[in-house]
């Protein structure tokens, strides 16, 4: 089964790269159970136009005006999104330090591993500091952190103020400061966040792609699914849906009772007429991700079901109403908690367990969140996940996510609402 915990783990190491998958179109011939509603489904991966190099390059020079702002001399990044976002590298972690150091004034420089030289080089001539190449490699029974401090030395920042990517290990922070003692380290969020929480109009774009490519994955799912299903068939039929569409994604699948565990439960399970079914995911697209949820019945929703329903998709409306630029992360969230607990479903965290929402981008959890207490003001051109729930122990749980973006003039979702349980794509 594809497992969305799994799918986000994965992040953009292998989802990032520029490939066009093969087409389940072909594979038909071969695969004659593939559902109708899934094998007439068209690839859209030409609609994906990649990050630039040039873009990249603006993302550095913003980083260094938030450097300067916050007093840093040079940023550290290390494998993972934020090296990714800024210089195009695609790289993954171990115990051996690979690092590149975004000075505030100055070019970058890289540290590798010797036997990885080759791999780097490669990598970084795409990135914008390819044409002025800094690489330190070091041997296997040498000292990568020494080669940082010669590094911070070189561009006359041995006793500056280094920010460390938030991510990154703390065998190479600690190492990194014992290293180059001269140096004071501490957080590059402001540097890393500051940047990676605006989305440029491509980036939108790609995310507005991600999410009507999952939201049409699941619908010619539904269209697929047949009571006695288990969730592995379900899964299996979201992969290829995704896939169709020329994006690796997928998403996990909960039934009945076992809905009412936000993120699901180990325990297999079957679809039954009646019963709850939810499913939460994404793609990634160029490493811009969607994270959406629906839930939905095949045959009757009870009573109970169409009203809790009714009070999610009320809170998901208030939340979406609410955000705004200028308005506190913490208000959103309280917009859609109040709906839910003045409808009985409170109070607090009671029924409604979670956070109203997280930022999204490269990363399908990221800076900043929509949860009580957090007092930053919302920006044009953020993104969040705007995921209000009710969930019964015992019963049955109902979410409604759909991914939003923050505008001058308020909040869109990329995808339109759920409309019903036993409608939950409003088409007939």
């Amino acid at each position: 089964m594809f497992s969305r915990r799994r799918f986000l783990k994965a992040g953009t190491v292998a989802a990032t790269a520029s490939v066009a998958l093969p087409s389940l179109a072909q594979v038909a011939e071969h695969d004659k159970s593939l559902p109708s509603a899934i094998a007439v489904l068209q690839s859209r991966a030409a609609e994906a136009k990649p990050i630039t190099i040039e873009e990249r390059a603006q993302r550095q020079e913003k980083a260094r005006r938030l450097m300067a702002e916050n007093n840093l001399s040079a940023i550290l990044l290390a494998p993972g999104t934020s090296l990714n976002y800024f210089a195009g590298i695609r790289w993954e972690g171990g115990e051996r330090l690979f690092a590149m150091v975004l000075p505030a004034e100055g070019e970058a420089f890289y540290v590798s591993p010797a036997f990885e030289e080759g791999r780097a080089r490669e990598q970084i001539a795409q990135s914008p500091n390819g044409n002025k190449l800094d690489l330190r490699v070091w041997q296997e029974d040498e000292s990568p952190y020494a080669r940082v401090a010669q590094g911070l030395s070189d561009r006359g920042i041995a006793t500056g103020t280094i920010g460390v990517e938030e991510t990154v290990k703390f065998l190479f922070s600690d190492n990194l400061r014992k290293a180059a003692a001269s140096a004071t380290f501490t957080s590059a969020t402001p540097v890393t966040v500051g940047c990676r929480m605006i989305k440029s109009a491509h980036e939108i774009d790609l995310m507005r792609l991600a999410a009507k490519v999952t939201l049409a994955a699941y619908e010619a799912t539904y269209h697929s699914m047949k009571v006695g299903m288990t969730q592995r068939d379900v899964a299996n039929m979201l992969e290829a849906a995704h896939r169709q569409l020329g994006f690796e994604g997928g998403a996990d699948v909960q039934v009945g009772e076992y809905s009412s565990f936000p993120h699901g439960s180990i325990q297999p399970q079957q679809i039954r007429e009646g019963t709850i079914v939810m499913i939460d995911g994404g793609c990634s697209v160029q490493g811009y991700q969607s994270d959406i949820t629906r839930t939905f019945v095949l045959g009757k929703a009870s009573d109970k079901m169409k009203q809790v329903f009714e009070i999610v998709h009320r809170a998901q409306s208030a939340a979406l109403a609410a955000a705004k630029p200028g308005v506190e992360a913490g208000f959103v969230d309280a917009a859609a908690r109040q709906v839910i607990t003045d409808s009985g479903y409170g109070p607090d965290y009671k029924y409604f367990t979670h956070r109203l929402g997280h930022g999204m981008g490269m990363d399908g959890h990221e800076w900043p969140y929509l949860v009580r207490g957090n007092t930053f003001r919302l920006q044009p051109e953020q993104t969040f996940s705007d995921e209000p729930g009710i969930y019964i122990r015992g019963e049955f749980g109902i979410r409604l996510e759909d991914d939003m973006h923050i505008m001058e003039s308020g909040a869109e979702l990329f995808t339109p609402q759920s409309p019903s349980l036993e409608n939950p794509f409003g088409k007939t």
